[in-house]
This record gives structure tokens, sequence and C-alpha cells, in this order.
């Protein structure tokens, strides 16, 4: 199998983007596809690994029943069964993401893009249309016109994250989908964006490449909103790269989204957590962040800041075991 896999969830029966994953995969990649109880027990589709939760509790007898069902966060299986595979790069997705046909993603850490700084909050969107007002999903509302200050030179930057946008119906909040109807594509010409460490910006699920450096960053939380599970992760990451002198990279699109059917007032009821915390979750990882930079191991990192936030009374403690179990798990999965 190929080092190089996607990883996706799904409760659908295969979309036109799995079929486009599964195409990819004649091009030197592999994909798993994790269910749920509510996949259809027959789901099958060429050169894609599927996981169904009888498979996950063979695999990981001590995980699969600590993650709720019926839950995104099931896709933590996913990207441990491709670590355990010798997964080099994760490509994080959904089934409703199709792949731009002779877009080859990015193998390369080191990425040469325009370095973005904030400080603060900044709508890295900005940066890659001049079509109107467009914000990422997870950035406060009162941030959505702040570019922050992109320098004009390119500079290389190891970014063992690279977050690539989505064209068409892009990874905005419900906000934006109510007050807009209107389809979004970004500047597929646009050079890359490097977040400098005093510029926050979320990151999604939705077309993201982990290097196997950054797997520790992958894990999803349990026991939180929906809407906020992958956004939560993506301030933890950024700020343990941080942490090490390393950064996140923002690219131009390589997807479409064919977006699934949302309840966009039930995704503002789950996002409504977002717009009231994001900041106090910055605040607390920054404060954090100051007594851990340096040379501590990313495994390490990554939990004192989540055990911050878990302080903090951000996240529940019922989330702590699993957590703890995501990290033996990875440990036995890099063996």
């Amino acid at each position: 199998m190929a080092n190089r896999w996607f990883v996706i969830t799904t409760i659908n029966s295969p979309t036109a983007a799995v079929q486009a994953i599964s195409d990819r995969c004649r091009d030197g990649w592999s994909a798993v596809a994790v269910g749920d109880t509510k996949t259809p027990p027959d789901w099958h589709c060429k050169g894609i690994v599927y996981l169904s939760v009888d498979r996950q509790k063979e695999l990981f007898p001590q995980f699969a029943d600590l993650v709720p069902y019926r839950h995104y966060c099931r896709k933590n299986l996913g990207y441990l069964y491709a670590i355990q595979q010798g997964a080099e790069v994760i490509f994080d997705t959904d089934d409703d993401n199709i792949p731009y046909e002779g877009l080859p993603l990015a193998v390369a850490k080191e990425v040469s893009g325009r370095l973005l700084s904030g400080p603060g909050w900044v709508n890295v969107y900005k940066h890659f249309t001049d079509n109107g007002l467009v914000w990422p999903r997870g950035l406060p509302l009162d941030k959505i016109h702040c570019p922050g200050i992109i320098g004009p030179l390119q500079q290389a930057v190891n970014c063992p994250v690279q977050q690539y946008l989505a064209d068409r119906d892009p990874d905005v909040d419900a906000i934006f989908r109510l007050l807009e109807k209107k389809e979004v594509f970004f500047d597929r010409a646009a050079l890359p964006v490097v977040l400098n460490s005093d510029a926050w910006v979320p990151f999604n699920s939705q077309a993201t490449l982990f290097f196997k450096e950054a797997f520790p960053l992958l894990y999803l939380p349990c026991h939180v909103s929906f809407r906020m599970t992958d956004i939560w992760r993506s301030y933890v990451a950024q700020t343990a790269l941080s942490c090490q002198g390393l950064s996140v990279a923002f690219r131009p699109p390589a997807v479409e989204q064919l977006r699934n059917s949302h309840n966009l007032m039930r995704d503002f009821e789950d996002e409504v957590v977002g717009y009231l915390h994001n900041d106090a979750i910055m605040q607390v990882l920054k404060r954090t962040a100051i007594g851990i930079a340096g040379s501590n191991p990313l495994p390490d990192v990554a939990r004192t800041l989540w055990g911050a936030l878990l302080e903090a009374g951000i996240l529940e403690s019922r989330e702590w075991p699993i957590m703890e179990q995501w990290f033996r798990e990875l440990n036995r999965s890099k063996e």
C-alpha cells in the first residue's frame, strides 16, 4: 500500500467524492473509510479500505467503544489505521469533497509562501479571494474583517500541517450560509499563506494534509460540539507546532465540495459555543505555551495543551480517558 492516505468517515453509500478518492488510489495513494452504525452494511468502493463498526472493534478493542457512535470523531479510528499501515502523510477529508482531477497534493513539508502575521485572529480567506466577504468556520465574528499583515516576499517554512481550501461550498459557518446564497471559488493560482506564530486562524478537517511528525495532533475531541471538534483541534495543533518552531500553511483549493445535507439552524446551534469561547481558548493555549515551548516532544506538548483546556473547563472530564487511550493506541500503531 502507498504511504499517503486519504481518511474519511461516512454514513452514506459511496458518493461522487468517494469515487474520486478511489480514482486517486491509482495514483499512489491509499484510502480508508470509517463507518458508523448508520452506514449501509454493504458499503464498498474499489480500492478503499472500509472499517465497519465490527472491524473497528477487532482492530482497536480498547478504543473503539470509548469513542461515541453516530459521531464524526469516529474518524480517529481511521487515523490510527492509516498510521498502523505505515502512513507518512494523511489527507484528512470528507465524503462530500471531490479532489480536483490532475491536481497533485503537496508531499513536501517545506512550503514556499507569504508569511501572514496578526497579531491575533486573522481571516486568511481574504488572501485567496477578492470576491466579497467570506470567512472560515471557527473565526470569531468580530474578527472576520481582519486581514492581518501579509508579507510581500515568499519564504520557505516547515509546515507539517497544510490546509487546502475548498471551492463551491467551502468550510464556512452557518451564519455565512444563512446570509449568503452564493457559491465561492478561490484563486487557484494564489501563493500559499504561512502562519506566523502570532497569527490565529482555524483550520478544518475538510482538506488538510498532516505529515508524520504532526500525527499526534490529529485527535478529534469526542465530547464537544460536532461543529467545533476539528476547529478546537486546530487551535491545539497550531499552538503545539508554534512551540516547536513549526507552522501551518494554507493553500489554494484542491477540492470542490458538494455538501451533504445539513440543517443550518442546527449547525448554528452547534457553533454558538465556539462564538462564545474560541477567544478564551486562544488565551488559555497562549498562556500554556509559554511554559512548554522548546524541545518537548510533540505528543507531550499536545497532551499538555489539551489538559489546559480540561482544567479551564472547556473540555469535559470524560474526554481525558478517551484521549489518553488515543495516545496509547498512537504509540502502538507506530511500533
